[in-house]
């Protein structure tokens, strides 16, 4: 059968922590996701004109002819499934997450390909569990037309997509408890930052094991920091390949400050770039570039490493003196007041502001080795 082309909505859907369900209570979870099936998602897609192009073990992915109709469906059976998990407990259940482009897509026997559908699955991705997420195109499509309230997340640089896509959250009633639990984790007492994998853009995949290293050797010198809490890597790193908001990632792991970075690799020559981020603005607090010689990896790493930790250190530092003299006096904890005296004490004398701007790497050199 010859394939052929069209316009469409696509709308792809998984179950978050479908692995851990099926490792609970794999009969029980099976059963579920049959009944969720036949009582909610087939009625809903049968009264929204969704066509069912596959099922993929907990995935879904479906073909509208209108964008209308994609979010309709898309609501309808969030709104559902958060009635459904009302009255369940919270580590049995059933939370879908929801990825919705309008593309151009190729037909060939029944099944649907191209990068309509491979936004699409990215996008879904990026939605939290009970959540929906949408393309630019698509919130366009739908402004004026549903009563929805779209959170911008700016562009997003998609996995094997060549260009960046314009994200959207949809806010839903449905978005999950757990993930709502998990977006408003308290911040600890002093300042705490979380190291991302550091995302490898040359086309040599053996310098992934590098970009990773350097991560991972940038979170063990920062912990030797007594006035820093520093997410551990396996937190941290769930976040390797996904495109995702630094404000998320700040509610999610409960963190200040996030440092992301690149590495790039030409000839013998690489490229690291490493910014800090202040988590609730999205502002950037520091960033720099290293450019090295590739002749020893190890010796090139812990360059790197040393000197990217020497310069956040005191990044954060500054930026917590900012961040304690912008709040109201009437609403500091010890912390901030701390921050604010110490901005105080070292601001109109040059012998105490070269005093003030040790005190983090003081810190450092009184770890306890082992």
């Amino acid at each position: 059968m010859a394939s052929t082309r069209r316009l469409a909505a696509i709308l792809a859907a998984d179950v978050a922590g479908y692995s851990r369900l099926m490792g609970a209570d794999e009969s029980g979870t099976l059963q579920a996701l049959k009944a969720i099936r036949s009582e909610l998602i087939d009625p809903s897609l049968a009264a929204h004109n969704g066509r069912l192009v596959k099922t993929t073990g907990d995935g879904l992915l479906v073909e509208f002819s209108s964008v209308v109709d994609a979010l309709r469906c898309a609501t309808e059976v969030q709104a559902g499934m958060g009635e459904r998990n009302a009255t369940i407990s919270r580590d049995r259940r059933i939370e879908y997450r929801v990825g919705i482009h309008q593309g151009d897509i190729v037909v060939e026997d029944g099944d649907i390909f191209g990068d309509g559908v491979n936004i699409a699955a990215r996008l879904e991705a990026l939605a939290a569990p009970g959540g929906i997420c949408v393309s630019a195109r698509v919130q366009e499509d739908a402004a004026g037309k549903l009563d929805l309230a779209f959170e911008d997340l700016g562009d997003q640089a998609l996995k094997n997509i060549a260009r960046p896509v314009r994200a959207y959250r949809i806010a839903t009633v449905a978005v999950s408890a757990t993930a709502q639990e998990t977006r408003a984790l308290p911040l600890p007492d002093k300042p705490s930052v979380a190291v991302l994998p550091f995302a490898n853009l040359s086309s040599d995949t053996e310098q992934e094991f590098f970009a990773d290293g350097i991560a991972e050797d940038v979170i063990t010198s920062l912990s030797r920091y007594p006035s820093l809490f520093v997410i551990a890597r396996n937190s941290s790193f769930t976040y390797k390949g996904r495109a995702v908001d630094v404000k998320q990632i700040g509610r999610e792991l409960g963190v200040r400050y996030v440092l992301e970075g690149s590495l790039r690799k030409s000839g013998n020559r690489i490229r690291v770039t490493a910014q800090l981020v202040e988590a609730e603005t999205g502002q950037h607090v520091w960033a720099e570039r290293y450019d090295r010689d590739l002749a020893d990896t190890f010796a090139v790493q812990d360059e790197i490493t040393e000197a990217v930790t020497i310069a956040v250190a005191p990044a954060i530092a500054g930026a917590e003196q900012q961040r304690a003299l912008r709040k109201p006096p009437g609403n500091l904890d010890a912390w901030t007041a701390y921050q604010r005296g110490l901005w105080h004490f070292c601001k109109n004398d040059r012998g105490r502001q070269r005093a003030c701007t040790g005190i983090l790497s003081a810190g450092h050199r009184e770890r306890t080795d082992f």
